[in-house]
């Protein structure tokens, strides 16, 4: 992980964050996050191909961390988000919302 890589994250996290906020979401939600994941993707930025980073999104809900859910956003509040993040963070050309459930998955990306 890179420090331009940190910046990415936190930003994104930012974005995600303030978002969830202002849609009255917030108390909702028992975590979130948007998680630079360690991989690249193909898209196109203006005119150009680019191969930039992927953020994995993820928001649960659960009432004692050994089961959860992902939260059911709509589809407006995830294209507003995910338009957002590729728009405003450099380095960025891809957005994903993780709907695994734990178990089998596991709340944070490791």
């Amino acid at each position: 992980m890179t420090p331009a890589q940190v910046a990415i994250a936190r930003k994104a996290d930012h974005i995600y964050i303030e978002e969830i906020k202002a849609a009255g979401l917030y108390r909702k939600i028992s975590q979130a996050y948007a998680a630079l994941l360690p991989v690249r993707a193909v898209g196109v930025m203006g005119d150009k191909r680019v191969h930039d980073q992927v953020i994995a999104l993820r928001a649960v809900e659960t009432t004692d961390y050994m089961t959860a859910d992902w939260f059911d956003f709509d589809g407006k509040f995830l294209r507003k988000v995910a338009g957002r993040i590729v728009n405003e963070v450099d380095g960025v050309c891809r957005v994903v919302y993780d709907i695994t459930q734990k178990p089998p998955g596991t709340i944070e990306f490791q």
